[in-house]
């Protein structure tokens, strides 16, 4: 097996070993008990999940009174007192509900759970019973005959939908291709319980699977319609495939009405250009062109299309406003009829960077990506590559990657080689129309009842861009059906109490490889998710007034600012990093990825360059972007019943954390 990346590595292994709790202690109002603190912790309350047959009695003994007969299997509670076997608890911090067993629940004091990632060519998650029985298959020399047997007793299990027979030693699996992925409109929790490190670079997480039963009561589910948006670069120089992007619709178009689909798939064009504050002449920075049509009504959108022009000024920067376009495509269309939905980047140049005064969104690539992702787009980038660009072409191909990334080193991003303007424009048309024609197929197959063929992970040593578009567009249209099955069946996580899983999918693991079948994701509150954008800001504000003066004072402007930390006004700050000082919240104390904002100390502040010290307030802006979306999300919060909208869940990914 390959070796994962040392960072990696020791990040999952230590967040294991933190333990932090989701609710501070400021976030309860005067009450006669607050629930118990984790050992060590200020503001950080112990937690339990409960086991089905769990029940609530008033006080702590088997024929004590029974406040609830039931408590709903794998609900999170905070512990107010222990006392021979038996635990207080409460749902919230307000107050305690009764005594339950301590056997009837699991510890979970750690904030982070598990997020299935996308189905790209993946197989299903099996759930195991024991530690020795994920390590026997993954030590086995016959390992990929052994789980060719256990994913046939999988479906077995799946179909009886009875409990795995003694004999069997998995307990459940993800839903099975023909049945679609976990519904993504569905609250889920995968809370970690416990962790070992068998292998390089494979982890074996023990897991609880907690489907609060939420089901997704807004979502339109119906026949199944894609929307694809076409966010096109009009800048100078792109005019050839702006016209190619015409002839593309055209032949998609027509393929749909052949195929009597013509209300299942539409097409809608954002342009993006870059500041007019910059440049009045470029006349608009983003436009939507056309919202959604479909092949009923698409002469509209065709003639809109045919009416785009390339701007007749440049630029200020070779960079354009890319992820301004993105981003309107995001807001501004029209998304809602469409079960499955794609955006298609068009351009020949790199994303403003962040520090550009004339960027018009905050967020960087990576924040672009999760915004889109959480509301169900998928982004493909096509990154023209000309000569006259080739300064720019690494920069480009990395923010784009990021940009289009779906897991692990997955990206949907497809260089198109334009040695001319010509030979350019024809290669795109090519390749924009496989990955066109490829939705349609989906939609077809989708609609006629048929689960597309997961693509093979063999890829071909010197494809063409044509042989590489198909290949792309195959692993997003296998997952894209997947994700709409599991909306359309509301497919639910496997429930299971104790579990062990591996971190990476066993079928690539078999051959050597390592494809992540889960990522990490840190259950923050509102008030947390507030409390930590207080502190950014506090950090940004500082960084960038000693940035300007050369003043010597950050930490201290920084430390003065933060309202939440107690300290001696004496302490010296020489050697200690903001977290050692106590500036960022305590459920990120001891997080071990690389964070530029926990390890500053004062004097690397001030060994930095006016560049690294620009860029370092860019990443930390792009971050508080991200989470000002997050508070916008109302859908994606989760309230398990909390009156109180600040002790409400969103499940941040590990890597949009400062």
């Amino acid at each position: 097996m390959h070796s994962m990346p040392l960072v990696r590595r020791c990040c999952l292994v230590l967040l294991l070993m933190l333990g932090f709790g989701v609710c501070m202690a400021g976030s309860f109002s005067a009450a006669t008990a607050a629930p118990l603190l984790q050992q060590g912790k200020k503001t950080l309350f112990q937690r339990v999940v409960s086991h089905p047959g769990a029940a609530l009695l008033a006080e702590p003994k088997a024929e004590g009174a029974v406040v609830r007969k039931s408590v709903v299997p794998f609900t999170v509670m905070y512990v107010y007192e222990r006392k021979d076997g038996w635990i207080q608890v409460g749902a919230s911090t307000a107050q305690p509900e009764g005594w339950m067993e301590a056997a009837k629940a699991t510890d979970w004091n750690q904030s982070l759970t598990l997020l299935f990632t996308p189905r790209t060519g993946r197989d299903p998650v099996l759930f195991f019973k024991t530690e020795a029985g994920l390590n026997e298959l993954c030590a086995a020399p016959d390992m990929e005959k052994r789980l060719d047997a256990l994913e046939a007793q999988a479906a077995t299990l799946r179909q009886s939908k009875q409990p795995a027979p003694e004999s069997m030693p998995i307990l459940a699996s993800e839903p099975a291709d023909a049945q679609g992925a976990v519904s993504e409109k569905r609250f889920y929790l995968m809370p970690i319980l416990d962790m070992k490190d068998p292998f390089d670079g494979v982890k074996f997480l023990r897991v609880a699977s907690i489907d609060p039963g939420n089901a997704n009561k807004d979502g339109k589910n119906g026949p199944p319609k894609t929307g694809i948006a076409l966010v096109i670069d009009t800048t100078i120089s792109m005019k050839p495939y702006i016209d190619q992007s015409l002839n593309v619709v055209r032949k998609i178009y027509d393929e749909i009405e052949k195929g009597h689909m013509a209300d299942n798939v539409g097409f809608a064009v954002v342009a993006f250009r870059s500041s007019t504050k910059a440049v009045p002449g470029l006349e608009y920075n983003t436009e939507v062109v056309s919202d959604f049509a479909t092949a009923k009504n698409r002469k509209g959108l065709e003639e809109k299309l045919a009416k785009v022009q390339e701007a007749k000024v440049s630029s200020h920067d070779f960079n354009e406003d890319s992820l301004a376009g993105v981003y309107k495509a995001v807001e501004a269309l029209n998304w809602g009829d469409y079960s499955t939905r794609l955006i298609l980047l068009i351009t020949d140049a790199g994303p403003l960077k962040s520090g550009d005064k004339y960027a018009s969104v905050n967020m960087g690539p990576s924040e672009v990506n999760d915004f889109a992702r959480q509301k169900g787009i998928w982004i493909s980038a096509l990154h023209i590559k000309s000569p006259s660009g080739s300064a720019n072409h690494a920069y480009a191909e990395e923010s784009y990657r990021a940009l289009s990334k779906l897991s692990g080193n997955q990206s949907n991003y497809q260089v198109i080689s334009a040695p001319t303007p010509a030979k350019g424009a024809e290669q795109f048309g090519k390749v924009a129309q496989i990955m066109g024609s490829r939705m349609v197929d989906m939609v077809k197959n989708t609609a006629e009842g048929k689960v597309m063929t997961k693509p093979k992970d063999e890829k071909a040593k010197a494809a063409t861009p044509e042989e590489q578009a198909a290949s792309m567009a195959a692993t997003l249209g296998y997952a894209m059906q997947l994700e709409y099955l599991g909306r359309v069946r509301d497919n639910a996580a496997p429930s299971v109490v104790n579990s062990w899983i591996a971190d990476m999918d066993l079928s690539q693991l078999a051959k050597s490889r390592q494809t992540p079948s889960v990522e990490v994701a840190v259950l923050l509150t509102k008030n947390q998710l507030n409390d930590l954008s207080t502190q950014l800001k506090t950090i940004i504000d500082n960084a960038e007034r000693t940035k300007k003066t050369d003043a010597r004072d950050f930490f201290q402007g920084v430390l003065s600012a933060s309202t939440r930390m107690a300290r001696d006004p004496n302490m010296p700050t020489q050697g200690k990093n903001l977290a050692e000082l106590g500036v960022l919240s305590e459920f990120l104390d001891g997080l071990p990825y690389k964070s530029d904002v926990m390890l500053l100390r004062e004097e690397d502040w001030y060994r930095m360059s006016v560049g690294e010290q620009t860029a370092f307030i860019n990443r930390l802006k792009s971050r508080l972007a991200r989470y000002e979306e997050y508070d916008r999300d109302r859908a994606s919060w989760e309230s398990f019943g909390q009156s109180n909208p600040g002790d409400w869940v969103y499940r941040v990914p590990l890597s949009m954390l400062p």
